[in-house]
C-alpha cells in the first residue's frame, strides 16, 4: 500500500551503498552505515529550502503573535469568525502554517519507509524493493562492531515465528555494545536540538501557555521517548535518528545565523535611510504646499557686491581732509559751525 515511499527509499540506499560498497566492500557494516546516514542527509538536502521557509513563517508570527491574541479575544465566542480573521492576518503578512509544518511532515513517511524496507532484510528473503537477493544477503551479514544493523536490544534470542539473533548470528552483548551508545547520544542530539529551537523563540511566545506546554514535551519528553524507544529500534535506525538530529543541529545553526545577518543588515539599511531623509541640523523641513497653491519659489542669496577698484578709492589723508571741510547737512546759513542755531551772533553783550 505504502509502496510508493517503499520504493524512494529503497533506491536511495540502493545508491549510496552502491557507492560505499566500493570503497569498503559490499557486506561491510560501514558501508551500510554510512549508507543509512547519507540516506537521511540526501533526503534532508532535498528539504533545505522548505526549512528556510519554516523559520522564516516562525519568526513572522512570533513578530504579530500579539495581533492573534487579540482576535483570539475579541471572537472568543464566534470560532468561525476567529478563524477567518486569523487566515486573514495570516495572508497579509504572507505566512502559510501548513507550509512551517512540512519538513516534519514528509520526514515521518521517510522514518515509516526506511523502518519497513530494514525490517524486511531478513536471512533467506529474496528482492526487496530495489535490492536483488544478494544485496539482501549483503545487509544480512554485514555487521558493525560485531552487531547486525538489524537486530535491536530486545529481540528474541532464537524464535522460530520472527527473526532473531540466531538467525543473524549475532551476540546480544555486542548489541548492547553498540546500541546503547547510539541511544544515549541520539536521546542527547534530540534535547539540543529542541533547545537551540526554543532559545530562538521571543519572550511573548514563551509565555504562551500552549508554547510552554509544546517546549517542555520536545525538550524532554521526546528525547526519552527516543532513549525508551532505542530498546525496540533496529540499529540502523538509532544511526538515522542520530544523522538526522545531527543535521537538524547543524542546519539551525547555519539557518538561524544566515536569517539574523538580513534582519540585522535590513535594520542598518532602514537607520541610513532615515538619517539620509531627516532634515540636516539648523534647517527647517520642507513643507508640502496646501492643495491649489503653488510651491514657493526658494530665494536665490544676493550676490556679494564688489569692491570698488583700487584707483578710485581715496588716499587716508585725502578722506579725512575732506571730511573735515565738507559742510555737514544739517548748517544752516549764517552761522558758524560751533555755534547753536539758537543763538544768534552779534546778540552776546559785553559788560
Amino acid at each position: 500500500m505504502l509502496n510508493f515511499i517503499y520504493y524512494p527509499v529503497s533506491f536511495i540506499l540502493w545508491c549510496w551503498h552502491w557507492v560505499f560498497g566500493h570503497v569498503f566492500g559490499e557486506s561491510s557494516g560501514f558501508a551500510w552505515a554510512l549508507s543509512v546516514v547519507f540516506l537521511v542527509f540526501t533526503l534532508r538536502a532535498l528539504l533545505f529550502k522548505p526549512f528556510v521557509g519554516q523559520v522564516r513563517s516562525m519568526r513572522k508570527m512570533q513578530e504579530f503573535a500579539p495581533e492573534l491574541q487579540k482576535i483570539k479575544k475579541k471572537y472568543a465566542n464566534d470560532k468561525q469568525r476567529q478563524a477567518q480573521e486569523m487566515q486573514k492576518l495570516q495572508s497579509e503578512h504572507g505566512v502559510n502554517p501548513l507550509g512551517g509544518c512540512l519538513p516534519m511532515l514528509v520526514q515521518i513517511p521517510v522514518f515509516i519507509g526506511l523502518f519497513h524496507v530494514l525490517r524486511s532484510f531478513k536471512p533467506g528473503w529474496g528482492e526487496v524493493y530495489f535490492f536483488d537477493a544478494q544485496g539482501v544477503e549483503s545487509f544480512v551479514n554485514a555487521k558493525l562492531f560485531g552487531a547486525n544493523l538489524s537486530t535491536f536490544i530486545t529481540m528474541p534470542w532464537d524464535d522460530p515465528n520472527q527473526p532473531s539473533l540466531t538467525d543473524f548470528g549475532t551476540e546480544r552483548s555486542a548489541v548492547l555494545l553498540v546500541a546503547i551508545p547510539l541511544m544515549i547520544i541520539a536521546s542527547i542530539a534530540t534535547h539540543f536540538t529542541a533547545r537551540h529551537s526554543v532559545a530562538r523563540q521571543t519572550q511573548a511566545a514563551a509565555d504562551n501557555p500552549q508554547t510552554a506546554i509544546m517546549n517542555k514535551l520536545t525538550l524532554y519528553i521526546f528525547p526519552l521517548g527516543v532513549l525508551v524507544g532505542g530498546l525496540f529500534f533496529p540499529i540502523a535506525i538509532l544511526l538515522y535518528w542520530l544523522s538526522n538530529n545531527a543535521w537538524t543541529l547543524g542546519q539551525q545553526y547555519v539557518v538561524y545565523h544566515r536569517i539574523d545577518r538580513e534582519e540585522e543588515a535590513k535594520k542598518v539599511e532602514a537607520t541610513a535611510q532615515r538619517s539620509a531623509l531627516a532634515p540636516k541640523p539648523g534647517v527647517k523641513p520642507a513643507t508640502k504646499p496646501k492643495p491649489g497653491q503653488k510651491p514657493q519659489a526658494q530665494r536665490k542669496p544676493a550676490a556679494p557686491q564688489a569692491a570698488p577698484p583700487a584707483a578710485e578709492a581715496k588716499s587716508a589723508p585725502e578722506a579725512s581732509e575732506s571730511a573735515t571741510t565738507a559742510t555737514p547737512a544739517t548748517e544752516v546759513p549764517g552761522l558758524s559751525p560751533d555755534r547753536s542755531p539758537s543763538k544768534k551772533q552779534g546778540n552776546k553783550k559785553r559788560r
